[in-house]
């Protein structure tokens, strides 16, 4: 599947977002203070700023990372913060974005270094490439869906700066330069050498940003227009020139004045992004959105959560049915899973197109994590309910012992039952010390095994303590094997323990290695029950040894790591090409598989599964 980011844009002109710069200044900042470290230091106040302009109407919002390379932080001492400060940067976007509830792109903001290049400075092309790749390896790995070259005035920076984006990943990007009063560059470059040179390396939009106010960013345009009339083109203005009254600065555009030129960008020269720069408020960008909804009738601000029109899953009418997963089970059919993470607000918006997405791709089924990481988020269960209700796919409802009494165990069962939501997953849970609140006590009443006790004994028609609860439930009971256990006799001992117990399907953990896969299910012998690999493509290197450094449960071989280091740019595509080689190995031996899309990357699930075609052929 294509990138986000690419498929809208050729749809409609896709709106950014305003100022970050300004506003951090207008809650009281002043411009000497290094507003990327911001992120570390007043993290609520950028995330507040960044859902300010998704209420908006903003289709894109950049990262507070601007200057955060190693050259411009380090007069703040702040050199070897470069990671830390982009990985937070990256975190708030992105939660502002589940907060939402939106499929809101984030674009990870890359600027000049701020050290002039030789020969007019010291800054040789090499240094600048590595100061670049550094910052942008952070963007693309916490999940940018962009980047976003904004500000920049030396065309050979901008250059280089394409060069080592591309050398480390291969995200999409938006190359934007400013411009002085007389249309050239405080370096000289004109409009036309900008969109001749960056077409040539194959950026995906070219721009014009900041460059004091519209009026002037529209001449711009028209001069990148007359030279290439297809290239996708932005332009973020500024409100005008600023002025300083009372030792605060002013820009005098009005909303009104922005969006009318936003429109007239639109249609007039065929602009693919528009948005502002310096001085953008998020009324401004309110307006622009208001100015463009005619344009672009699939773009809408209103958020809504019920659709009578959407597929709905309609209950059993009898409990001798069972679910869709069963059948398919039982039929010996190879099922698919996505697996998808509740947001962290509770707007489902984003949750629900991804489950769409997957959908269109061919996904038989949803799982939905219950609080992973033991990370507040939106119960598990509505989850699923509002993805069966509005979008008629099944779900698998991941269904934990950590937060529930024995009492809320079956209550929230009987409530699941009652919704439809009949897959289940019986998981123990990520203890409650791991996550952000570490002095909270987890109940664990009972382990997983106890857990499918409960389930089997619900669709036996009986309760924990006995008591008849009438028509007996029809649950599907799924239950974790680990694949990668230190010990794997202990495991399959596990295994053998729930499948007594009631457990009728099994999900693995993360795999990264068919031979070890291959050795384990060896030493398992016949399945007891069907079997569905999880899989988790990696999308660079940091990504990869981030997880087998520091997430338990997790190794990659390394032969894998080294494949990963060899790709550079290539990271994703071959953390796919792993995925699909596993899968592929082991495909004899399994009865399905389920993905988890690190960062929601629900386009790299849909391409691990394309090589289902092939098999099946």
């Amino acid at each position: 599947m294509a990138n986000p980011f690419l498929e809208q844009l050729g749809q409609r002109a896709l709106l950014c977002d305003g100022a970050m710069g300004t506003q951090l200044y207008n809650r009281g900042n002043d411009f000497d203070e290094c507003f990327d470290a911001l992120n570390l230091t007043q993290p609520d106040v950028v995330r507040e700023i960044h859902q300010s302009y998704i209420e908006a109407g903003a289709d894109i919002i950049e990262t507070n990372t601007y200057g955060a390379n190693r050259f411009k932080l380090e007069p703040f001492g702040l050199a070897d913060k470069v990671r830390q400060i982009n990985h937070r940067g990256m975190k708030l976007a992105r939660e502002a974005r589940e907060i939402a509830g939106t499929n809101t792109l984030i674009a990870g903001a890359v600027g000049p270094l701020g050290v002039l290049l030789q020969p007019y400075g010291p800054l040789t092309e090499q240094a600048a490439q590595e100061a670049f790749a550094e910052q942008i390896g952070t963007l693309l790995e916490q999940g940018a869906d962009l980047l976003m070259f904004e500000t920049f005035s030396d065309l050979r920076e901008m250059v280089i700066a394409v060069k080592a984006a591309k050398q480390v990943g291969d995200l999409p990007i938006v190359a934007q330069m400013t411009f002085a009063e007389d249309g050239r560059t405080v370096l000289g470059n004109t409009p036309e050498e900008v969109v001749r040179k960056l077409s040539e390396l194959g950026v995906a939009v070219v721009g014009v940003n900041c460059s004091v106010g519209p009026q002037r960013v529209f001449r711009v345009v028209q001069s990148m227009r007359a030279v290439n009339a297809t290239i996708p083109i932005s332009a973020q203005p500024n409100a005008g020139w600023p002025t300083e009254r009372h030792n605060r600065v002013f820009y005098p555009s009005s909303p009104e004045y922005m969006a009318d030129y936003a429109r007239r960008m639109v249609e007039e020269l065929n602009v693919q992004i528009v948005g502002g720069c310096c001085g953008t408020t998020p009324q401004h960008i309110n307006s622009m959105h208001a100015a463009l909804q005619d344009l672009n009738p699939a773009s809408t601000l209103n958020i809504t959560i019920v659709d009578d029109e959407a597929p709905s899953v309609q209950l059993p009418s009898k409990s001798a049915e069972t679910t869709q997963l069963g059948r398919m089970l039982a039929d010996g059919a190879f099922v698919t899973s996505v697996e998808i993470d509740p947001p962290k607000g509770h707007n489902p918006r984003r949750c629900l197109e991804g489950a769409r997405q997957m959908q269109a791709a061919g996904v038989n089924f949803i799982n939905v994590a219950d609080s992973p990481m033991a990370r507040v988020r939106m119960s598990a269960l509505p989850m699923c309910n509002l993805i069966q209700q509005q979008v008629g796919m099944e779900t698998i409802l991941h269904f934990t012992t950590r937060d529930r009494s024995l009492m809320g165990l079956q209550s929230d069962l009987l409530g699941a039952h009652a919704l439809g939501v009949r897959n289940i997953l019986a998981l123990k849970g990520d203890p409650p010390s791991f996550g952000a609140y570490p002095g909270t006590s987890g109940v664990f009443d009972v382990d997983t095994i106890g857990l499918v006790k409960v389930i089997a004994g619900m669709n036996s028609g009986v309760d924990t303590a006995g008591n008849d609860i009438g028509t007996p439930t029809n649950f599907l009971i799924g239950v974790a094997l680990n694949i990668n256990a230190e010990d794997p006799d202990w495991e399959i001992d596990r295994l053998h323990q729930k499948v007594a117990a009631g457990a009728h399907y099994a999900m693995t953990q993360i795999s990264y290695d068919a031979a070890e896969l291959d050795r384990f299910l060896d030493k398992l012998g016949p399945l007891p029950i069907p079997i569905l690999l999880g899989l988790m493509p990696v999308q660079s290197y940091r990504h990869a040894s981030f997880l087998h450094n520091e997430v338990p449960g997790i190794t990659l071989p390394n032969e894998v790591l080294e494949r990963m280091k060899e790709a550079g740019s290539n990271g994703r595509a071959i953390g796919v090409q792993v995925s699909q080689e596993i899968l592929t190995a082991a495909y004899d031996r399994i009865q399905g598989v389920y993905i988890m899309p690190s960062f929601g990357r629900y386009e790299m699930a849909a391409e691990v599964l394309e090589v289902l075609k092939a098999t099946n052929a």
